[in-house]
């Protein structure tokens, strides 16, 4: 029988589906069921710079319209981060007590000096990675490129001074040099890279004019943006990958696997499917595998990666004009 076991960030998994961030990672009970249904690990939903900043500036225009003093904005400040803090600390204890598989930290933050101390309470709360959500939308038009990019850099470099347990970065891939920056990330010393990050998609209601959400879930059609820098990364990076977005059913786990990512991501399938559909991917796998004889994640990870490929170029070009150059 073939065996699911992978490793992620020096973490045993028993299996390589992991639960990303989101609602369903949000409650000790949710990721209870999360593990009953066979996920291999969890990302905690994650802690949010930007929803405290938000809900400061609510109490802030509520105190201007009460005449409060606001010589204790930063008294409010303070204790509104510790308050959230404090909760998200409760939430990583109260699932290292009610499971057994990893649980993973999350913090999504704007603005640098924040990490720091965010990714310290969360270590010493008990998680056994942090994930570092970091996606920075290339639209501040008074910050150059090196600018932007060289800001990944110093935060990693300061959250690995402060905390021992082993960092993913989950990435965009909005940068001027995609590959090249990659690999650079993958020689900080961190453990992981997810690729990618899925941002909020604006639309248009047109009679209400107004901006809503589009597309709040991933797509399968989603999967191949990831799916072919992970095949292009593979075996030239210094860390662990994990794929993200896109990843809907067994089949798309197991291209992945053979990209060469150690884990892959879930969320918006569970949303759609429900989370028993942990198990239906899991079977897929390992019948899956069976069928072709292998009995461990490890006998093909990375088989038909770039770099192991003896037609690199069909994940260039090469693709584009096979499929396009004879149709008339």
């Amino acid at each position: 029988m073939a065996s699911l076991a992978t490793t992620y960030l020096g973490l045993k998994l028993r299996n390589p589906i992991i639960v990303g961030s989101s609602g369903l990672t949000a409650t000790v009970a949710g990721v209870k069921e999360l593990e009953e249904k066979g996920a291999g690990a969890v990302v905690l939903k994650s802690i949010f710079e930007e929803e405290i900043a938000v809900e400061l500036d609510q109490i802030i225009k509520s105190a201007k319209r009460t005449a409060y003093n606001l010589e204790q904005f930063d008294y409010m400040d303070y204790r509104l981060r510790e308050e959230k803090i404090n909760k998200y600390t409760q939430l990583i204890e109260g699932c290292k007590k009610a499971v057994s598989i990893p649980v993973i930290a999350s913090v999504n933050c704007v603005y640098s000096h924040e990490w720091t101390a965010y990714a310290k309470h969360l270590e010493s709360a008990g998680a056994d990675a942090l994930e570092l959500n970091m996606f920075f939308l290339p639209s501040d038009l008074t910050r150059g490129s090196h600018e932007k990019e060289k800001a990944y850099l110093k935060i990693v470099e300061k959250v690995q001074k402060e905390v021992s347990i082993p960092i993913a970065l989950k990435i965009s891939y909005y940068f001027t040099d995609l590959g090249p920056m990659i690999q650079e990330l993958s020689k900080t010393g961190i453990s992981g890279l997810v690729l990618f990050n899925r941002f909020y998609s604006p639309d248009f209601d047109i009679e209400k004019l107004e901006v809503t959400p589009a597309n709040v879930f991933s797509s399968p059609a989603e999967l191949y943006l990831s799916l072919r820098w992970m095949a292009m990364m593979s075996g030239r990076v210094k860390c662990d990958l994990a794929a993200s977005t896109g990843v809907h059913d067994g089949k798309a786990v197991i291209k992945q696997l053979l990209a060469g990512a150690k884990a892959v991501l879930v969320v918006s399938a569970l949303y759609k499917q429900g989370k028993g559909h942990i198990q239906t991917m899991l079977t897929d796998l390992e019948a899956w595998m069976n069928r072709k004889g292998y009995k461990s994640i490890r006998q093909f990870r990375g088989k038909m990666s770039q770099k192991k490929s003896t037609n690199p170029a069909i994940y260039e070009r090469m693709q584009f004009m096979k499929t396009f150059g004879t149709k008339g």
